[in-house]
């Protein structure tokens, strides 16, 4: 029996050659195509051709390049990039549900999604129902038969928490419903696809991308589904638009060559700085922490060789403090003090206030997002030594 390939090796296999042999793809900078026969374009209008194309907002070659690389990466027969990853989430739940339909969604989830979830899905009378998807007996109560979408983050924006997609997808298969998946804080390290989720979207400003240079989303599927984003008729893809630039596809394809390399990266100085952090008495949370409540869930889902991910949270029990530790270690040469996360620079935000500040503050406490909490993203620091007694010391200086 052959060896599995991981999503690095899937993402090595690619090659697409430019248009003169280059061995990066050319840029086609154009927005609308021509057609030698009138007939033809009536004929991709109502059916995709390989190898042609009429508009951007359709699709475009680089589009397709990104797009073929990503449903590697992540296991998937196809997948569409879009503008943003608030564009793949909300373009994957709007083609989903009609009037009268419901998500289960987890708790803790991106501050964006949820106020999609809770405050505009209502106008199309959508709703949701929020729960711990740490809990599978929660979840199966909170599910109707008008529910069409369990939602989760496999590792959840800003808390950290695993979810168990095997579990999820069992019952997402049980009541007839979808399991969608947002894997922007995990990629590589996870396959929510290979797990049984449908849909697995990600925010590729993240991880993917790396740089903190673009905006830009994706989702992965089956080619049904992929496919019927774009209908012309009624695909959310398709008529809510949002197109990603050729040159900023081109940037992520090249990006994404590097990402087997940066997540191992990014895992091994979040594990070596949190473990040291944490026997120094500061409460981290951090998934590779043996006190961590999913560390042995996550042992047993996540592809090894990519560790336990780049991000961890400390608590620093106040606002007040929070921001001191900010302050210092943007001062000190540690990163800077800003939202996002997944870059070749060490970001740190309090979430409280800032990407999760749409959750109501009761739900936010409810389930231990205060605001003295702050998120680190940990950046590709060739000395994570020198790392951790820098933040040591914006530490011991706050205390």
């Amino acid at each position: 029996m052959s060896k599995k390939l991981q999503p690095a090796d899937n993402i090595q296999d690619l090659q697409y050659f430019g248009e003169f042999g280059g061995v990066n793809p050319s840029i086609t900078d154009s927005s609308t195509y021509t057609f030698l026969q009138a007939g033809k374009m009536e004929e991709i209008f109502e059916h995709e051709i390989e190898g042609c194309y009429l508009y951007s907002r359709h699709w475009n070659p680089m589009n397709k390049y990104l797009s073929q690389a990503l449903a590697q990466l992540e296991g998937t027969e196809s997948a569409s990039v879009t503008g943003s990853g608030m564009a793949a989430i909300t373009n994957v739940i709007l083609q989903l549900c009609n009037a009268g339909d419901e998500v289960v969604s987890s708790r803790t989830i991106y501050g964006g999604t949820y106020a999609f979830f809770k405050n505009f899905l209502p106008k199309f009378n959508i709703t949701t129902n929020f729960v711990d998807t740490t809990n599978m007996e929660l979840v199966k109560k909170a599910i109707t038969p008008n529910t069409k979408i369990i939602y989760c983050e496999t590792m959840s924006n800003p808390m950290l928490e695993i979810s168990n997609i095997a579990a999820l997808s069992k019952l997402a298969k049980e009541h007839n419903c979808k399991l969608v998946v947002d894997n922007t804080f995990s990629p590589m390290i996870f396959s929510p696809a290979e797990m049984g989720a449908n849909i697995v979207v990600h925010s590729m400003t993240k991880f993917i991308n790396g740089m903190s240079d673009c905006v830009a989303g994706c989702i992965c599927g089956t080619k049904e589904f992929i496919d019927s984003l774009s209908d012309v008729n009624n695909g959310a893809s398709m008529l809510l638009g949002p197109v990603l630039d050729s040159f900023r596809s081109a940037g992520i394809l090249k990006n994404l060559r590097t990402l087997h390399i940066r997540m191992k990266q990014h895992s091994a100085n979040a594990l070596h700085i949190a473990s040291k952090l944490d026997k120094n008495g500061f409460k981290i949370t951090y998934p590779g922490l043996a006190n961590h409540p999913q560390h042995e869930l996550m042992k047993t889902m996540y592809n090894e060789e990519f560790g336990f991910g780049g991000l961890f949270v400390i608590d620093m029990k106040t606002k007040e403090r929070a921001n001191i530790l900010m302050e210092e270690m943007q001062n000190n040469n540690v990163g800077y003090l800003a939202v996002s996360l997944g870059s070749y620079k060490t970001l740190f935000s309090a979430p409280g206030g800032s990407t999760s500040s749409e959750i109501p503050e009761e739900e936010r406490k409810q389930i231990g997002l205060t605001e003295g909490l702050v998120r680190v993203s940990i950046g590709l620091d060739n000395n994570a030594e020198r790392t951790y007694q820098v933040i040591k010391q914006c530490l011991d200086k706050v205390s």
